[in-house]
């Protein structure tokens, strides 16, 4: 089932995200696969819990539609992040364009650590501890940062964000076009 992406503006998307009672959440599975097909029809390579209305820590990720002879790593790449927590962040700073579902239409370079460890139960509530690098990273940094209540304009320099604060405007007076459904204020 597609479920509505909640857009800038929106309360949902600055709360702290709970993590999930793995030994009772009905329908773990099937949520799952929801967030999965929601990011399909939207183009995404992740999706948060928050950006479909949900205060669990639960992210998908899938970089196959990246994939590509510089980046054969990214083929077969999907994932999902229950209760993640990055543990560590190294490397420098590297800026680089994002975009993201609830901002529809607005890219701007965000600087992410280049390097994260991070801990998480897969969708078969297996422990992992992993690390990762470069896009990787950064598309894991920025679905974490939804479970923090913070969007990728938060990171964005104070100047960029001044030249957008009209776009971010209309988000939250809910005016918005974009493909997909979505949810405003």
């Amino acid at each position: 089932m597609i479920l509505p992406i909640y857009i800038y503006g929106h309360p949902i998307l600055r709360k702290v995200a709970k993590e999930i009672d793995t030994t009772n959440y009905p329908n773990l599975q099937e949520l799952i696969d929801n967030m999965y097909e929601t990011m399909y029809k939207a183009d995404g390579v992740g999706l948060a819990g928050p950006q479909v209305g949900l205060e669990e820590r639960i992210f998908v990720v899938d970089m196959e539609p990246v994939a590509d002879d510089d980046h054969p790593e990214f083929k077969g790449f999907k994932k999902a992040f229950i209760n993640a927590q990055i543990t560590e962040k190294t490397g420098e700073l590297e800026w680089v364009e994002e975009g993201c579902l609830s901002i529809p239409g607005i890219h701007e370079k965000v600087p992410r650590e280049e390097r994260i460890r991070i801990q998480y139960l897969d969708e078969g509530l297996q422990p992992h501890d992993e690390e990762y690098t470069g896009y990787m990273a950064r598309v894991i940094q920025h679905e974490y940062d939804h479970l923090d209540g913070i969007m990728f304009t938060d990171r964005i320099s104070p100047l960029r964000k001044r030249m957008i604060k009209g776009k971010l405007s209309n988000f939250e007076k809910g005016k918005v076009n974009c493909h997909y459904r979505i949810k405003t204020v």
